[in-house]
């Protein structure tokens, strides 16, 4: 399985994606699930993958094939007009796997699983953030619902709620997305490092800030520890349960 996250805020967007695969406890492997494509000075945009990884795989691979191979009479991730438009691009590109895999992946134990959250900015609009389903449709991130998640979201999820607000800086919402990684991998074994993390800039149009946290990364190491002693304090320091 996997763990994705994306939080937009009034100063960009910050995005993140563990590297675990498995088929089976005796099956453990990593792939990258954080992709991005840019033209430096008009356009960012970045995609997220969870789910069967042929499927995803496929997905992306007919993205990079319409990027490679450009026809004027289909848009692609470098030609569409904005980011709506682009979660349709990426939306008509899971539909076209399906159409062609679907019917034997729903014969199949594991059947035709496929998710993505997609993100950046185009020319002069906001930044925007969107789900994307496996059937092709999506849905779009808001001021009331900031962040979007894929996979195994569940354990990271009540401290997003509790703390996500667009007005926050990128360096803050990075901690809180690495707060809410940890909680995961804490929780759920099928869910591993590395991270790939990304902070996508409102206006910069570039991506500049992009990195791997590794197994025993000093700071992760660090905001780990930081966060298990400040919650053992907080606990302590509520009254007690009185009958």
């Amino acid at each position: 399985m996997t763990y994705c996250v994306a939080l937009r805020l009034d100063r960009g967007i910050v995005f993140a994606a563990d590297t675990r695969t498995n088929a089976g406890v005796d099956n453990v492997a990593q792939y990258r699930k954080l992709h991005f494509w840019r033209q430096p000075g008009d356009r960012v945009i970045v995609l997220m993958s969870a789910g069967n990884l042929a499927v995803t795989q496929s997905v992306v691979s007919n993205i990079n094939e319409q990027l490679a191979t450009p026809d004027n009479a289909n848009p692609t991730l470098f030609t569409v007009p904005s980011m709506f438009r682009a979660a349709r691009l990426v939306g008509d590109a899971v539909r076209e796997v399906r159409r062609i895999d679907g019917a034997a992946l729903e014969m199949s134990k594991a059947g035709f699983s496929a998710s993505f959250i997609l993100g950046g900015q185009i020319g002069a609009e906001r930044p925007r953030l969107y789900q994307i389903y496996s059937e092709g449709n999506f849905i779009e991130a808001t001021d009331d619902t900031p962040f979007l998640q894929i996979g195994e979201h569940k354990y990271g999820k009540p401290i997003l709620d509790r703390v996500a607000r667009p007005e926050m800086g990128l360096g803050d919402a990075a901690k809180l997305i690495l707060l809410s990684f940890d909680s995961t991998l804490r929780s759920n074994l099928s869910v591993g490092m590395p991270i790939d993390i990304l902070l996508y800039e409102r206006d910069s149009l570039d991506v500049r800030r992009e990195t791997r946290i590794c197994q025993n990364d000093e700071y992760f190491t660090k905001l780990s520890a930081s966060w298990s002693n400040a919650l053992r304090t907080a606990f302590a320091s509520i009254e007690e349960f009185k009958i």
